[in-house]
């Protein structure tokens, strides 16, 4: 019965947390307890009903081939004569849909309740928890959108919420302007993407995901190939902006800028996986263009080694989580690209536990040093902080693809399935990430967490609220990954396209990525467990400076657009300006200026008074009499009858 009930009221998943972001606003913004509380257990419960509608979903296989939609029309436009445009807005509930409201409403709830130790004494308490609904609520309504537009609504909701909660410390200059920097590079990106669906709705006369599916896959009635190349290269744009991708990751980092609880729901459950999410839900679209499923694919494996190279020099702990979320959604593209569902979302499940427990064990030793966040500066936190410490270390041994943590089942997914399709080229560019993202994440831990301690630092454990989410977010980080193991991978199963995914365990894909992943970490180890060789490292750098220095400043990425900005946009802005000054306005002004001048002087002789008149006229008779008496009559022509 409460399955049943689940399934037909699944919109209740989104419309929970979003009555709490309106009960916040205008009730409960005076209490901070009440809208904690309000905030916390309204995502809960929609967890729950999220999880009894996944359960009715994976133990029904039809679904599996034929989604739950039910839907209600919108609106509908259209003129005498021509096809009317309608809109439904409406629930699809799949496996993918599924399992995305079940990670999302469960990360979102611990991140909650996280939130409430890290926040305390806070300014804008409330405001904050309402922000957090709403943003919960958006991707919750993107996740289990049946169309398109209504998709794309909820994805610029959630880039709204981004923009609020990046900027929430608003007397940071820092924070606000990686929120203007987050909310223009997104919605350079969304352009793209809003071309693409409208071209979707003009070709094939409707955005449901499913009457999409169906007319794509015969695509030749309504368009050419090279228009469906277009539109899915338009489509892909957006997610590029939205999930971080090469070369519109630049807001990604510079958005640690906000509170560490937005930080993991950014990078967990909400704003950089809606992108992989909607390549993933479009797959009926890219699939159908090659080249367009090989740009995906390039694309994710460039990210995640250029993110990952970036990562290497970093100092401060959340940018150095940034950049291994922008290479991690860099590998669930490539899986996609290579025409893998299962191992995208699987890494897509995986990677929201232990990224979400590293942000917060992250936030934890911020709050301990008073927002010292330079790793350098740290050291011994273990002794002082055990349970985030050790919680942290499981969620570095997931990410590096130690087994059996739940990094290493997915990751291999998706290095095997590259392999599987002959991308050996993406496959080794991903293989040498695999290798990079063990060495930095134990580099920052073996800094941060284990050594000589700094005694300038004074820490202590965080309260309840704090770690019993790490707690949690540990167990799924080591179990999370056993859904999708190759011995009867039950997710392979559920979470597929086109056919379910069924191939045998590739043992040498596995124990490479092992042998890279240990590699990695014993490296780290050589380099930046002692202070001896601490020492031998710096020293590194500085033999290596110009290679370091282009790592430390990103490629100088950022400099690039800053001086694209300053000298092709600002500088076109100033040629149009003066064009308009002095062209535009020149013209205009110069007809009005003529028309002043010549009203001036004609002001002279239109005085209005008589006598003046009568002067005028005087003098001009007196200027023909005299002109006559120079000509003088010898001069004159007679006329005599007319005739000269």
């Amino acid at each position: 019965m409460y399955v049943e009930f689940a399934l037909q009221h699944a919109w209740l998943v989104p419309l929970l947390p979003a009555l709490a972001f309106v009960a916040i606003v205008f009730l409960t913004r005076p209490w901070k307890m009440l809208s904690a509380i309000l905030a916390v257990g309204s995502m809960a419960l929609s967890c729950v009903i999220a999880t009894l509608a996944a359960y009715g979903i994976f133990t029904n296989p039809e679904y599996a081939e034929k989604p739950l939609v039910y839907a209600t029309r919108w609106f509908s436009l259209g003129m005498p004569g021509m096809p009317a445009l309608q809109i439904d807005v409406g629930v699809q509930l799949d496996p993918v849909s599924a399992m995305m409201m079940v990670m999302v409403s469960f990360i979102s709830t611990f991140i909650f309740l996280y939130s409430i130790g890290y926040m305390d004494g806070e300014d804008g308490f409330s405001v904050f928890f309402s922000y957090l609904s709403l943003f919960g609520a958006s991707m919750l309504l993107l996740v289990i959108s049946s169309n398109l537009l209504q998709m794309f609504v909820a994805w610029e909701l959630v880039g709204l919420c981004s923009y609020l909660l990046i900027g929430f410390y608003t007397h940071k200059i820092s924070a606000r302007e990686a929120a203007k920097k987050a909310f223009v590079t997104c919605r350079v990106a969304d352009f793209g993407l809003l071309l693409g669906i409208l071209s979707l709705q003009i070709v094939f006369g409707t955005l449901n995901l499913t009457e999409l599916s169906e007319r794509i896959a015969h695509f030749e009635e309504f368009t050419t190939f090279g228009i469906l190349t277009m539109i899915a290269v338009l489509v892909f744009i957006g997610p590029i902006g939205k999930s971080g991708q090469f070369p519109l990751h630049v807001w990604l980092p510079d958005a640690m800028e906000g509170p560490t609880p937005v930080s993991a729901l950014i990078h967990a459950a909400t704003m950089v996986v809606a992108g992989v999410y909607l390549v993933g839900r479009t797959m009926f679209l890219f699939h159908e263009v090659e080249s367009a499923m090989q740009l995906v694919a390039v694309t994710g494996a460039f990210t995640a080694l250029f993110a990952a190279t970036c990562a290497l020099t970093q100092r401060e702990i959340k940018k150095i989580l940034a950049y291994s979320t922008v290479s991690q959604l860099g590998y669930m593209m490539l899986a996609l690209g290579v025409g893998s569902l299962t191992a995208s979302m699987f890494h897509m499940w995986t990677h929201a536990f232990f990224k979400a427990l590293m942000f917060l064990g992250a936030g934890s030793v911020l709050v301990a040093l008073h927002h010292k966040a330079d790793v350098w500066e740290m050291g011994g936190l273990v002794k002082k902080m055990p349970i985030t410490a050790w919680t942290f270390v499981i969620g570095g041994l997931a990410i590096a693809g130690i087994p059996p943590f739940a990094g290493f089942w997915s990751k291999d997914e998706i290095l095997a399935a590259t392999f599987a399709e002959g991308h050996y080229v993406l496959f080794a560019m991903a293989a040498f990430t695999a290798f990079l993202t063990a060495f930095y994440m134990w580099r920052m831990i073996f800094l941060a967490f284990f050594g000589k301690e700094n005694p300038d630092n004074h820490p202590k454990e965080s309260p309840w609220t704090m770690t019993v989410p790490l707690l949690v977010l540990a167990i799924g980080a080591i179990g999370a990954g056993w859904l999708g193991t190759p011995w009867g991978n039950v997710w392979a199963e559920w979470i597929y396209f086109g056919h379910p995914h069924h191939a045998d365990p590739n043992f040498i894909v596995m124990g490479l990525s092992v042998v890279l992943a240990v590699a990695g970490i014993g490296l780290a180890y050589s380099m930046y467990l002692k202070d001896t060789e601490k020492v031998k490292a710096k020293a590194m750098a500085e033999q290596y400076s110009t290679a370091y220095r282009v790592l430390v400043n990103k490629y100088y990425i950022d400099e690039l657009y800053l001086w694209f900005n300053h000298a092709l946009v600002d500088g076109a802005a100033k040629i149009f300006y003066l064009f308009d000054i002095y062209i535009v306005d020149g013209i205009v002004n110069g007809i009005g200026a003529f028309a002043k001048v010549s009203g001036e002087g004609m002001r002279v002789f239109q005085t209005g008074r008589l006598q003046n008149y009568v002067l005028i006229f005087f003098i001009g008779v007196l200027v023909v009499a005299v002109l006559m008496a120079f000509v003088g009559p010898s001069n004159a022509v007679p006329v005599i009858g007319g005739v000269k």
